[in-house]
């Protein structure tokens, strides 16, 4: 017994089939994006309330 073919596909078919295939990939990789934008944003700021803490500590030490 052979399968038979149902035909080509129609456009709207073809795109959904598309979209179901890449996009969940696509999804994932912006949602990776914008969570490592985040967390570089984050770091930056840890980074920089460090600093801002260090500089105001030598600032108390020399007022002494």
């Amino acid at each position: 017994m052979t399968p038979w073919h149902m035909g080509n596909l129609h456009p709207v078919e073809q795109v959904l089939t598309i979209v179901l295939a890449f996009g969940p990939f696509l999804l994932l990789g912006a949602v990776i994006l914008v969570r490592r934008r985040q967390d570089a944003r984050e770091d930056a700021a840890d980074r920089d309330a460090v600093a801002h803490e260090a500089d105001r500590a030598g600032d108390d030490s020399r007022e002494r």
